[in-house]
């Protein structure tokens, strides 16, 4: 069995450089979505840019990847993120 597999879905959470909010979502390919929410082409996201990528997890599995990514946007998901990177985010912010 080979441990490394290309086809991994990635949840993940940017942070705004210009208003400071987070964004949640998922993807099959992280660097292209990034690029895409860096160049303005995700009409939810696309005035809020530049982005830094602040966290991700990779899924071998696209439903647990999509109920991870619905778990994270919950007030519960969030705190846990909050949590999770309070130290990274204080370096940062």
């Amino acid at each position: 069995m080979n441990p490394v597999r290309a086809n991994y879905q990635y949840v993940y959470i940017l942070r705004s450089q210009k208003d400071g909010k987070f964004y949640t979502g998922c993807t099959n390919d992280l660097r292209a979505r990034f690029y895409q929410h860096q160049s303005g082409e995700v009409v939810s996201t696309k005035s809020r840019g530049p982005f830094e990528l602040v966290y991700y997890e990779a899924c071998t599995d696209k439903s647990d990847a999509y109920a991870r990514e619905r778990y994270l946007k919950t007030g519960m998901g969030k705190r846990y993120v909050k949590n999770r990177l309070k130290r990274a985010l204080a370096l940062t912010g």
